[in-house]
């Protein structure tokens, strides 16, 4: 039990750290300093870790990168577009 609280505490605040990224680029519609070479490999990085985390039943390896698989592709969208 305690194995799986620190690993729901340390994903929430993995994830929790692109936030303030996904609400700036939101509103500045300004992702320039972005590497889009960076967030392709961290979004494909997340999803293996998503698929990984499902195949083996660990639930704060599926739940932190569900999470940050949407936001990390939230901000390569948003490089896409204003790149």
């Amino acid at each position: 039990m305690l194995t799986t609280l620190i690993g729901l505490a340390a994903a929430i605040c993995t994830t929790c750290s692109f936030l303030p990224q996904v609400i700036k680029a939101w509103r500045s519609r300004s992702t320039g300093d972005i590497s889009i070479g960076m967030f392709v490999l961290l979004t494909t990085g997340n999803a293996m870790w998503l698929l990984y985390g499902a195949l083996i039943g660990d639930l704060p390896l599926v739940l932190a990168n569900v999470i940050t698989l949407a936001l990390v592709a939230a901000i390569l969208g948003l490089k896409l577009r204003y790149g």
